[in-house]
């Protein structure tokens, strides 16, 4: 095994520009979430010149590539789709540019999310060369539509194409530490119904802004005393939009609308989320509703969900954290850290929803995600390689 981890370091290093420049061709194509196609075709053709035993594009647009054909499944997923540019001024560079440049990769998607899907494919390569033949088959995912609606993707990929691994490794940025969970989400909407009047007499109605408005100033308070967990952190809501409606503007309003983004810590439910804010709405003429997500993907597949991310965590002794544990201290020689996401991913469905045992470690640090500036050093490319190709065999022992 020390050989093996010696050459991987080694190849990794050696592929340093492979995954660089593989990187920069994917930042240098736009790709919001329903608009992934073109990257996804760029990412094919990586797969395929690494020398991957099978590349594909399902009906939802992911490409899954395959190396091995084991019992064991694991599968590395990295989504491919990216938020958009926000106010170029902000910017000190091309955010699609993919410049090289100073030992970084410059532009959108650098580190939310390709960063991840370029060092997987080197890792591919790597496994290939090195001949891997241990009992398992491992699937390099680059997923589609994460942007829009976390896990979606895998719902897809288990349900429709019947591939439920064994271990999931997301690629998301970790600063190249070991990650274990993360916070669920959900989105809800209240609907207050109230009844109009005319403006200059508004005792006569009922207005709905009102309702809301006394609806919100509770959902503040509500904030300050969800659950605490010990190693995710207190769950949270906040309003994100208030709309209303009247048959004019000199009349009271009988409908208002807020949204509320909810994140969920552990051992708070969707059930439990809705229940609160039930409470906080009773004897209002008002609805909770939770949404849905359904759109079209770019391959014409239209598809949804409800739009709940379930929390999830796993525990630090279980199988999937000690051998990620193992194979950073064989890959690195150096300490480790296991920690946690503030953000969501596809581990809500992954583990959140199906189950599967589920870890993080991913190039580049999380606070560029969706932000100007968005770089990742090229160190954490060749770092990331060489974890997912010491993790696979890590896996096989």
């Amino acid at each position: 095994m020390n050989d093996i981890i010696l050459k991987i370091r080694e190849l990794s290093d050696r592929y340093s520009d492979f995954t660089a420049e593989n990187l920069s061709k994917l930042v240098k194509i736009k790709s919001l979430s329903l608009g992934e196609k073109d990257v996804q075709l760029e990412l094919k053709r990586q797969m395929e010149e690494a020398g991957f035993d099978e590349v594909r594009i399902d009906g939802l647009g992911n490409v899954i590539g395959r190396i091995g054909n084991g019992k064991k499944v694991i599968a590395f997923d990295g989504h491919m789709d990216t938020v958009d540019l926000g106010q170029m001024e902000n910017w000190d560079f091309d955010p699609l540019g993919g410049e090289i440049k100073d030992g970084f990769v410059h532009g959108r998607g650098t580190v939310d999310q390709e960063g991840g899907p370029a060092a997987f494919v080197t890792a591919g390569r790597i496994l290939k060369e090195l001949g891997f033949d241990k009992d398992m088959t491992i699937y390099f995912v680059g997923s589609v539509m994460e942007e829009d609606c976390d896990g979606l993707c895998w719902k897809y990929i288990v349900e429709e194409e019947k591939i439920k691994p064994d271990f999931v490794v997301s690629t998301e940025p970790t600063n190249l530490n070991i990650y274990r969970g993360h916070r669920g989400r959900m989105e809800m909407h209240v609907h207050f119904y109230g009844v109009s009047s005319h403006g200059s007499a508004p005792e006569r109605g009922k207005n709905a802004i009102y309702m809301a408005s006394r609806a919100a100033l509770k959902i503040e308070e509500l904030n300050e005393n969800l659950t605490y967990d010990e190693f995710l952190g207190r769950g949270s809501v906040t309003i994100s939009e208030i709309i209303s409606g009247s048959p004019s503007l000199c009349a009271v309003a009988d409908y208002a609308r807020i949204h509320l983004d909810r994140r969920l810590t552990w051992g708070e439910t969707k059930e439990s989320a809705v229940a609160e804010i039930e409470k906080v709405v009773e004897g209002m003429n008002a609805k909770v509703e939770v949404l849905d997500y359904m759109e079209t993907a770019y391959t014409g597949l239209k598809y949804g969900m409800e739009k709940y991310y379930p929390t999830w965590k796993m525990e630090e002794n279980h199988e999937i954290v000690q051998k990620g544990v193992s194979a950073f201290k064989k890959a690195f020689d150096k300490d480790h850290k296991v920690d946690k996401w503030t953000f969501s991913t596809n581990g809500v469905m992954t583990c959140g929803t199906y189950g599967i045992p589920t870890i993080g470690f991913g190039p580049g640090n999380e606070v560029l995600a969706h932000a100007p500036n968005e770089k990742v050093p090229v160190s954490d490319l060749v770092a990331a390689t060489a974890f997912y190709a010491a993790f696979a065999y890590e896996m096989a022992e």
